[in-house]
């Protein structure tokens, strides 16, 4: 395939992995609205862990090669983050609705951005420190502080967006001496650890249809990762990683279709800023690479 077509295959696996992802975050909130957050994202990483284990097998070396690492700390701590990052995640959904989350955790990208400096001792220059500014600034536009009463829970999705930001910044610390497909596995087996050591305690009896929302669940959450891998061994990241932000879009279409959820002019005006102060920010990343 030519590097064109190469592109244009690529961005069309990240809309279909925007929309996976956007589609496995709805019936999360399904799901966590009757039964715990915890024991939701125990089963959904039970299956992420087999399918991790089970690429791992088929490649060269096994499980034993894929587990090969030399930074085993940092290795167990991002699938540790990652793992609370979701629930923490899945909470801000039956908090706040799919809208307003993910209008705020859009903002990751700009905390990556702003942490690259320190912790990958990358320069950031003052385009990208307005970028981050401007950013933050539509952060304020959604949650609003100082306008009426203000709820504690808008801080939910921020958080977690900040706790995906330090993932992905250690998943690019790692990738200096570690294969993909080791962080891959280490991810998955470890998130499996950590959730079953903290929601074990919080199993509860499901119904037969939610057992067949949970299988799908898995399912969406195995192919999801499956197609973002595909998507970056297609083309560079900087080039596909904007279309990510259609995930925004389709987590909106999902809350307002499904969950009759509502967009408030703040939330709109908000997003739009830091998708707009994103995609600049990228921008930057390309011209300078």
């Amino acid at each position: 395939m030519t590097q064109t077509s190469n592109l244009r295959l690529a961005v069309l696996l990240m809309l279909l992995t925007t929309f996976v992802f956007a589609l496995q975050d709805g019936i999360s909130r399904h799901l966590a609205d009757t039964y715990n957050v915890l024991m939701v994202v125990m089963i959904r990483y039970w299956f992420f862990a087999a399918f991790v284990i089970a690429v791992a097998a088929r490649r060269a070396g096994g499980v034993r090669a894929a587990a090969a690492t030399r930074q085993p700390v940092l290795q167990a701590f991002r699938g540790f983050l990652l793992a609370t990052e979701v629930c923490v995640m899945v909470a801000a959904f039956t908090l706040l609705g799919l809208v307003e989350s993910h209008a705020v955790f859009a903002c990751y990208p700009l905390v990556v951005a702003a942490l690259s400096g320190p912790i990958l001792g990358e320069r950031v220059g003052w385009r990208r420190w307005a970028a981050i500014a401007a950013g933050f600034a539509g952060v304020m536009i959604i949650l609003q502080p100082g306008y009426g009463v203000f709820d504690p829970a808008a801080i939910v999705p921020l958080i977690s967006a900040m706790m995906f930001a330090l993932y992905a910044l250690l998943t690019r610390f790692v990738s200096r001496q570690d294969t993909t497909a080791t962080s891959f596995f280490w991810t998955g087996t470890v998130g499996a650890i950590t959730m079953t050591v903290l929601g074990i305690w919080y199993w509860e009896p499901m119904t037969q249809s939610d057992w067949g929302w949970m299988a799908v669940l898995c399912v969406t959450g195995a192919s999801g990762h499956w197609l973002l891998i595909r998507c970056y061994e297609l083309a560079e990241a900087s080039a596909i990683q904007p279309f990510a932000y259609f995930q925004l879009v389709f987590a909106a279409a999902i809350g307002l279709l499904v969950f009759d959820e509502t967009v408030r002019p703040n939330v709109a005006l908000g997003a739009a800023v830091i998708v707009c102060a994103g995609l600049f920010t990228l921008w930057r990343e390309r011209q300078k690479g």
